[in-house]
């Protein structure tokens, strides 16, 4: 099938003539009629088939031009990254039909959005939490909404938003559209469907665990983490093969200490994404590799999870992820548009567990690649790496440096009184007595001369 045999507007085919596309992905075959029908739809499908146009092809082609202030579509997802990537796309979708599209998300000024808001729009695509303040604000008004599109809804709940997914779903009309795209059918995404979606038709494209057919995937043993780092260094000086490359780490903090690593030899040619940078820099990093400026990105799952970049060419597994379903996710970065991808996973004998399960899930044998001879073994181990000692000193040092000092329990001799208590105040009662009454003022001077 090609795009021609859908019933596309002549607007939409303008567009995707423009942007060079010929045949439609299986989502977006079967998603078309089935989205434009009205029905609630769930969609099953791995990243990097095309989600965003399955669902904004059938959107646009029946939205119809409107004056009116308030929007008409509202797109959720989890991350700013994928707000400012859908916008994008939509855009370039609806190049040839006048449609005014906003992207909300958090960690920038509310007040600017709201003046875009009071200008109009059809569609917002917004996080959770940003459209919800807007909505309590009272300057976005929801009840125009016709359709609800969640998008990485999985991941969505993953990061904990499902409270401000129910909040959301309050103050939307109940007469409404549901359509929900998601990589992997978890529990937690059933309930979702269960509690808020009427007969919805499920379109499953493949299952989370089926690999990409036009991903070649391999493997490394590795002995511990500055191996792996030296392994990296000997890759990435291949720069002709490894021309853009996405290096997945599982913390925040690895992918700041990797950074350091790495960042001596390629400076220029390397940026890095994670939770804790500030909006603008995680841009600007984003930016940067999707446009060549940066030939190496470091990302955690979150932050690169949906987002879509052109032509990488291998995706670095530096960790191996405890769940399975995430390097499914991973590996989806590249090889997109159906075109030929590259992996590469280093595990380390703790990660084999996590390695095992993955292998399972795809029903799949990676190829176990051999340590190229230039690559040094490092013997130089990380603190998670080093056996645990079985005494209490400090950890961060060694058996060699610990020299016991004098306890903190022997105090000097001025602090080395006797707490005498209640026998003492007994004494000080004995000789200093109280009056018998109050007005006899003389009656312990008179005591204390007795007692001499």
């Amino acid at each position: 099938m090609t795009f021609n045999d859908l019933d596309l507007s002549n607007q939409l085919q303008y567009a995707i003539d423009d942007l060079g596309f010929e045949n439609p992905t299986p989502i977006q075959e079967q998603a078309f009629s089935v989205v434009r029908s009205g029905k609630d739809v769930v969609g099953i499908a791995q990243t990097g088939t095309g989600k965003t146009f399955a669902y904004m092809m059938p959107i646009l082609r029946d939205l119809k031009f409107s004056k009116q202030q308030h929007p008409r579509i509202l797109v959720l997802v989890p991350t700013r990254e994928l707000v400012i990537q859908v916008v994008d796309e939509i855009e370039k979708l609806a190049n040839y039909i006048n449609v005014r599209v906003l992207g909300v998300y958090g960690g920038t000024n509310i007040n600017t959005q709201k003046q875009s808001i009071l200008q109009g729009q059809d569609i917002i695509v917004a996080t959770p939490g940003r459209l919800y303040d807007l909505g309590l604000s009272n300057a976005l008004k929801l009840k125009s909404i016709q359709k609800l599109v969640i998008d990485e809804v999985d991941v969505m709940l993953d990061l904990g938003f499902r409270f401000q997914l129910m909040n959301i779903f309050d103050i939307i009309p109940e007469k409404r559209q549901n359509i929900l795209f998601s990589a992997t059918m978890t529990e937690d995404v059933n309930a979702l469907i269960y509690d808020y979606f009427k007969n919805p038709k499920k379109i499953s494209i493949a299952v989370s665990g089926t690999p990409l057919d036009n991903i070649e995937q391999v493997s490394y043993n590795i002995p511990n983490f500055f191996t792996k780092v030296n392994l990296l260094h000997h890759l990435l000086r291949d720069k002709q093969t490894f021309h853009k490359v996405l290096i997945f780490v599982a913390f925040k903090r690895t992918a700041d200490y990797l950074f350091k690593q790495l960042e001596e030899v390629f400076s220029s040619e390397i940026c890095v994404i994670h939770s804790n940078k500030t909006q603008n820099y995680r841009i600007r990093s984003i930016k940067q590799f999707d446009e060549g400026k940066n030939r190496i990105l470091l990302a955690t799952d979150v932050m690169a999870r949906g987002l879509d970049f052109d032509n990488v060419s291998h995706v670095i597994n530096f960790d191996t992820p405890d769940f399975p379903e995430n390097y499914m996710h991973r590996i989806g970065r590249t090889g997109r548009a159906e075109k030929a991808g590259k992996t590469i996973l280093l595990s380390t004998e703790k990660e084999q567990p996590a390695k095992n399960e993955i292998q399972d899930l795809m029903n799949y044998q990676i190829p176990i690649m051999e340590i190229p001879e230039e690559v040094e073994i490092s013997k130089l181990l990380t603190e998670d790496e080093r056996p645990k000692e079985d005494n209490e000193q400090s950890k961060n040092r060694t058996a060699l440096e610990y020299v016991p000092g004098p306890a903190f329990h022997e105090k000097s001799e001025k602090n080395s009184k006797v707490n005498l208590g209640g026998s003492y105040r007994r004494e000080i009662a004995k000789k200093y007595k109280k009056p018998k009454t109050r007005g006899d003022k003389n009656y312990n001077l008179r005591n204390k001369k007795k007692s001499k």
